[in-house]
């Protein structure tokens, strides 16, 4: 009774406003109501940021998707490509900015056409069969990512003075415990907060004194050379770059969101410019690594976390390896529970299984379960005695970019399903790109799997 009479007693001011079964927020902003007399301001809604704020807001999903590439697995491959050929593979990574944005957006629109995620929706069109074939291509990729990041903290940790046998199990059980008891997202912001010191690469590029007429021809004039390394590096680069998982992250992402399919725009922008933004700084890694060790030694391999560090001495001079070990140490904590959570949600997601960390064991026994699994596998793996560390992460990278196509062609054939799709259907230049892409990446790894399979039967394809 006491509740009628004090709603009974509310008066709104704001005559515009008083009809409005919900106010809407640039009306509610300065609303005052009657309560027995007294006039009281409502704070609840507020107006909607502007300028700066408002494109912090827009910028969620494609930024911090596209920025994951930047871990363990992209700095080892990116650094090799610097050491190993100078400049010579930018002109392939402003190629890869355009294909990336093209991809990225791509799955951004499917989710805010669809409200589901890739899988999902690979089920639903194309059947079982299809959908176990994918979980497999998923589980492969995802999984040697996993393995990457718990060989990048053994890494960090080793140029810290902490052996690896000791902080890849504590950093497994620590990042397992966080995930499963809910506590990741309160340090999820240290993680990110140590993986700004890689913001030095874009000042490493400059400062190490490139030659910027080289770094000018290797961006602009292709440079293809028929050499088994070279190919190598250029599949490993296509992985790292457009790398399965963050398409599954960013359709994801956009679902979870919210995204609706008539305002559209924001997501768009967000996963042009995360692309744009996350390749500019791979780029910055490429020449900081070419004009510090290509341009000093000539063509040389990075073997160790400790050789890819010294990329950032024209910054920070002796200091260089601590502020990598602790780059290289939060991006592979970050991506190390993020990977194994993302793999877990997409299974479960394609076969309709319970889903969610705030299940209890019972009802989330298989999505638990496969998230666990992930875990032991990569640091057990990451353990193994006298691995060749920056070999194994371009490796897996290229092992990411062998299975690129795949998932790429099914992403492709549901954005031209008009059924699902409707207005937002590809565009005919955005299949242009897609499928540009697709052959490109397909194109590169025909020709690295060909020469391998020629070598066995003794005949020299490439040079070395």
């Amino acid at each position: 009774m006491k509740d009628e009479q004090l709603l009974q007693g509310l008066e709104p001011i704001d005559s515009v406003t008083a009809g409005l079964p919900t106010p809407p927020r640039r009306l509610s902003a300065g609303l005052r109501i009657q309560i027995r007399g007294r006039s009281i301001k409502l704070r609840g809604l507020k107006r909607p940021p502007k300028g700066l704020w408002r494109w912090l807001l827009i910028l969620g999903p494609g930024l911090v998707a596209t920025s994951a590439g930047n871990d363990a697995g992209g700095i080892a491959t990116y650094s090799s490509a610097g050491a190993r050929f100078g400049y010579d593979l930018i002109w392939v990574m402003l190629i890869l900015t355009v294909s990336f944005a093209v991809v990225q957006e791509m799955c951004a629109r499917l989710g805010a056409a669809t409200g589901r995620g890739l899988l999902a929706l690979i089920r639903e069109r194309f059947g079982i069969g299809w959908t176990l074939f994918i979980v497999g291509v998923v589980v492969i990729a995802n999984g040697g990512v996993t393995l990457s990041e718990f060989v990048g903290i053994g890494a960090a940790s080793e140029l810290l003075g902490v052996s690896r046998y000791i902080s890849v199990p504590v950093c497994a059980v620590l990042l397992w415990y966080l995930v499963i008891y809910g506590s990741y997202a309160r340090v999820e912001k240290i993680f990110l907060l140590m993986t700004l010191v890689f913001f030095a690469y874009p000042v490493a590029a400059f400062m190490g004194g490139p030659d910027w007429s080289e770094v000018a021809r290797g961006a602009f004039i292709p440079t293809l050379r028929f050499d088994s390394a070279y190919i190598f590096l250029l599949v490993g680069i296509l992985g790292t770059t457009i790398t399965p998982y963050i398409q599954i992250f960013q359709q994801s992402s956009v679902v979870e969101r919210g995204a609706a399919r008539h305002h559209y725009g924001p997501e768009r922008i967000d996963a042009y410019f995360g692309s744009i933004f996350s390749n500019l700084m791979s780029i910055s890694m490429i020449v900081a690594t070419a004009a510090t060790l290509y341009a000093v030694a000539g063509s040389s391999n990075i073997e160790s976390a400790a050789d890819a560090a010294k990329a950032l001495e024209p910054v920070v001079g002796s200091s260089a390896t601590l502020l990598f070990a602790v780059g290289l140490l939060g991006a592979s904590l970050l991506a190390g529970a993020v990977l194994p959570l993302a793999t877990a949600y997409a299974v479960s997601e394609a076969f309709g299984i319970p889903k969610g960390v705030n299940l209890d064991f019972r009802r989330g026994k298989t999505f638990f379960s496969i998230f666990t699994a992930l875990i032991v596998i990569g640091a057990g793996i990451a353990l193994i005695p006298n691995v060749p560390i920056f070999p194994l992460l371009v490796g897996i990278q290229v092992l990411n970019g062998v299975l690129l196509p795949i998932i790429l062609v099914f992403i492709l054939l549901l954005v031209n399903d008009r059924r699902l799709m409707g207005d937002l259907k590809n565009s005919r230049a955005c299949n242009v790109l897609g499928w540009g892409t697709f052959l490109l990446i397909i194109t590169a790894v025909i020709i690295m799997l060909g020469g391998q399979l020629l070598e066995l039967f003794g005949i020299q394809l490439f040079g070395q």
